[in-house]
């Protein structure tokens, strides 16, 4: 067995299931998140939904710009090719993610 594949099969023993990105984007939705764009502008708020082609659609969103907020939008739709990455968020948006 080759060390790819003994740490594969240590990855399915310690969690019971291999878990690929597909589960990851599956169990933040209704969460708060971070989206980073392409552009440097991140997008943080709740993720309401996403698809194939990593269109995202969030709520409560807010826009920051080089760190400052800038924007406070109800709803928000980014089209998946400016997506850099999506990341949860540590802090609630009532704490000031």
């Amino acid at each position: 067995m080759s060390g790819v594949e003994k740490e594969k099969e240590k990855d399915k023993s310690s969690s019971g299931t291999t878990k690929t990105p597909a589960d990851f984007l599956k169990s933040i939705r209704g969460r708060p998140v971070v989206v980073k764009l392409n552009s440097g502008v991140d997008y943080r708020g709740i993720l309401a939904c996403l698809d194939g082609y990593m269109n995202i659609a969030m709520e409560q969103t807010e826009e920051y710009v080089n760190g400052q907020l800038k924007n406070k939008y109800g709803d928000a739709f980014i089209r998946g090719n400016n997506v850099l990455y999506i990341s949860t968020s540590k802090r609630t948006l009532a704490e000031g993610a």
